[in-house]
């Protein structure tokens, strides 16, 4: 069986994301990049790209994903992709949804060898998707895009981004996206006030509790599988109810030695948090993922960052190695250490499962070792002081 506690965070990540543009011709008011209708003189060159993704094969992560802005903006997206699959990746493509992500350009993609689509869908309702995105036909495109992966085989996750505008129609979309049976895994992005996003349009604490419960009740009568973005704190809060629903405590899971709760017990409680969960070819990770721990983002010009949500610059791929700046940057060394963590979060006992978002704790009081401002939780350590 395999075994969570063999993979190290520390030497590999389980997510490598390369953002190959930011050139996009959406609008999105959430928009992480601010991306721009033209591209950057400055993005790294195809070749620039394949020595990149024999480095991102170095280091061997579950998933590698190709983003953007829009990445079909680029003309060597196909090459990108089959030089990736044949370096022995699994290349996933987050398309935006314009008139370039044609049926044409899906089956292009998949002769190239990507082995999932991540598409984004806000809404149910076919206004208020369009007026998220800033253009008119765009819920359109998006369904197409879909029907069109469905008819290529291509397993689809559906990113959808949480905001005042969008949370009180989750589980509408929801419904929605059970209709396709291709959609393996939905995406629950929680806002983090960056690029064209405002902390004005985050849900309140409170409200992010309660989506939770909306979202683990969703869990158990789609087919497919539901995980959050930003939103670490959605571990605790399943991993509650799986040991209410036995009639336990997750006192029972505290490491008396340590006072924490290891980040494998997912793995070790729950199946639909299980290792290396696959519906097509979505993998899960066996233990919890957090910026720089597991994961790791490479920006358009080659500027390396724990996540695409937080800009702490830790190298440059064109003058280092991504495997050295992963394995060596004081940054990622830094966040992947749970002890740095301040506040609440510091003492918490689901600190290693969780970790809270650093990226909304940078964004909101400028620390990315401070509190996750959007969690409720308070940790046993201070309930008992």
């Amino acid at each position: 069986m395999y075994d969570p506690k063999s993979i190290d965070f520390n030497q590999s990540p389980f997510v490598t994301i390369w953002e190959m543009t930011r050139a996009c011709d959406l609008a999105c008011v959430h928009c992480r990049a601010a991306a721009q209708s033209r591209r950057s003189n400055f993005e790294l060159s195809t070749e620039e790209g394949f020595h990149l993704i024999d480095d991102i094969a170095r280091l061997n992560p579950k998933v590698f994903v190709i983003t953007g802005g829009d990445p079909l903006k680029r003309d060597d997206l196909y090459a990108t992709i089959e030089y990736a699959k044949n370096a022995g990746l699994e290349p996933s493509v987050t398309p935006s949804a314009t008139p370039l992500l044609t049926p044409e350009a899906i089956a292009k993609m998949k002769q190239s060898g990507v082995t999932r689509l991540a598409i984004s869908l806000d809404h149910y309702n076919r206004q208020d998707h369009d007026e998220f995105r800033r253009v008119p036909g765009s819920f359109d495109l998006t369904i197409r895009a879909i029907e069109a992966a469905r008819d290529n085989d291509i397993p689809v996750q559906i990113n959808s981004t949480v905001s005042k505008r969008t949370a009180a129609d989750m589980p509408k979309l929801a419904d929605l996206l059970a209709k396709y049976p291709n959609i393996v895994m939905w995406s629950v992005f929680f806002l983090v006030p960056t690029g064209r996003a405002k902390s004005g349009d985050m849900i309140l604490p409170e409200e992010v509790e309660t989506l939770f419960g909306d979202l683990y009740a969703i869990s158990k009568r789609v087919p497919f599988n539901v995980r959050t973005t930003e939103a670490m704190h959605y571990r605790r809060y399943v991993l509650q109810q799986m040991m209410e629903a036995r009639g336990k405590s997750t006192d029972e899971l505290i490491d008396p030695a340590t006072g924490l709760i290891d980040a494998s017990t997912m793995f070790m409680h729950s199946r639909p948090i299980g290792v290396q969960m696959q519906t097509g070819a979505i993998t899960r990770s066996p233990k919890g993922v957090n910026e720089a721990k597991g994961f790791v983002f490479i920006s358009h010009i080659g500027d390396v960052y724990p996540s695409g949500f937080l800009p702490l610059k830790a190298g440059n791929v064109k003058k280092e190695s991504l495997v050295d700046i992963y394995r060596t940057s004081d940054v990622f060394m830094r966040l992947r250490d749970s002890a740095n963590l301040k506040g609440k979060c510091g003492v918490c006992e689901y600190r290693e499962l969780c970790g809270g978002s650093r990226s909304r704790a940078w964004s909101l009081t400028g620390d990315a070792f401070q509190s996750d401002p959007t969690c409720t939780y308070e940790p046993k350590a201070l309930a008992t002081a």
